[in-house]
């Protein structure tokens, strides 16, 4: 237990780095960083609206962490953009964040004996549950940005329940530790020796003053800002989101130069099912079916607006003109006065959300359109030709492309 060659020993851990203060500025940062991320992250999952029908639900079993859902609303339509902006560059710049502190308290996973008292116990499970909980959502949240989907089952489901395991554990923690943080912050040292288990007894040479681990701690987070913040913003800072997908420049120009999340060929749309004498939007209701060409489409009375497309992955375009028939006047073709839920399907044939429903709040809103085109001209095949839809403050995968036949009552 004392071999100095262990990591149980406390003489095995000799950087001088260690100790009260720095786990503890480390730990507030954290503390009020991953409070925002779970805020954040719940309303992600409630922009689904995932009450609303099954499609829109992907964990069924969800239960009672569901109680908080609510009516995703449409104002102001940056919404979505913004908070999901939020949650994954915070993610992103507070990974030097977590590394550091991980490697503040790693002695103490190797501490025996395990438990010397309840309390101690239940500190030492916590930390369990909050070490793993916080790599595992780290992790997954990384792979998702950066849309490398190696993991076991769907992310929606796995990244949901691990966040609740995951502030379980932390807010547990946060309360055993939260004064003994502020004591230390406060300049105040504990008389108890596992406040100050972190000090080595024999500390090596210093190679980084405290103060220089922080910086370098601090500069890391502001490269990984500098590096992807600027996907969820407008103009010259889009240029610098070099290491996520779909930063830096826009891709080609035009009036469909602007991001996409997954093309025509990644969907398997079939051009002859999209080509003019054969593509056919069915709007069905309490009027029957009505069948509506392009054509037709275009001779309806046509609006626009100037919405953006934000994603799950947390990039996002800047505001689109879209033009096109509004959602609430395809709702009353079906024999709706009132606007009414509605599920979209896509001629998509693989992938997820090849359906997705709207609340009547989405549907009534002037904004929301069956777009046919975009910033002047007719949409592109990649941007959902030959029509799509766009509701404000939506997730990305909300605004079916490829629109083969709307639904409307209520789900």
């Amino acid at each position: 237990m004392h071999d100095p060659r262990l990591p149980s020993s406390p003489g095995f851990w000799r950087s001088p780095l260690r100790g009260p203060h720095f786990t503890a500025v480390l730990g507030i940062v954290l503390l009020v960083g991953i409070t925002v991320l779970f805020v954040t992250g719940l309303l992600s999952y409630a922009a689904y609206n995932p009450n609303l029908s099954p499609v829109n639900d992907m964990t069924p079993d969800k239960g009672i962490l569901g109680f908080y859902l609510f009516s995703w609303p449409t104002n102001p339509h940056w919404l979505y953009r913004l908070n999901q902006g939020v949650h994954v560059t915070l993610g992103i710049a507070l990974v030097p964040v977590l590394l550091a502190k991980l490697w503040s308290v790693v002695p103490r996973l190797f501490t025996l004996p395990p438990a010397r008292s309840l309390a101690h116990a239940l500190e030492r499970l916590s930390l369990l549950l909050l070490v793993g909980g916080a790599l595992f959502q780290f992790t997954t949240g990384v792979l998702n940005v950066q849309l490398d989907y190696i993991f076991p089952g769907s992310f929606y489901t796995l990244h949901f329940y691990g966040a609740w395991v995951f502030f379980a554990a932390f807010v547990a923690h946060a309360a055993l530790k939260l004064p003994t943080a502020l004591r230390n912050l406060r300049g105040l040292r504990a008389a108890r020796a596992e406040d100050n288990d972190l000090v080595a007894p024999s500390p090596a040479e210093p190679t980084v003053s405290r103060r220089g681990a922080f910086g370098l701690v601090g500069g890391a987070s502001l490269l990984l800002f500098a590096t992807s913040a600027g996907r969820s913003f407008d103009g010259p800072l889009r240029q610098t989101a070099l290491l996520v997908p779909r930063g830096g420049p826009e891709p080609g120009s035009g009036p469909g130069g602007f991001q996409i999340n997954k093309t025509a060929a990644y969907a398997a749309i079939d051009t002859r099912e999209t080509a003019g004498d054969t593509w056919r939007l069915v709007v069905t209701g309490r009027a029957g079916v009505v069948r509506l060409s392009r054509e037709e489409l275009l001779r309806l009375p046509l609006h626009s607006a100037a919405l953006p497309i934000a994603c799950v992955e947390g990039w996002s375009t800047s505001d689109q003109w879209w033009r096109g028939v509004r959602l609430r006047d395809l709702a009353a073709l079906a024999g709706y006065d009132d606007p009414a839920d509605v599920l979209v399907e896509s001629l998509q044939q693989r992938g997820a959300f090849r359906r997705a429903a709207l609340r009547a709040n989405q549907v009534a809103d002037p904004r929301s359109l069956l777009a046919l085109d975009v910033n002047g001209e007719p949409l592109t095949l990649d941007h959902g030709y030959p029509a799509r839809i766009i509701v404000p403050a939506a997730p990305g995968v909300l605004n079916t492309k490829w629109v083969a036949r709307m639904t409307f009552g209520d789900l």
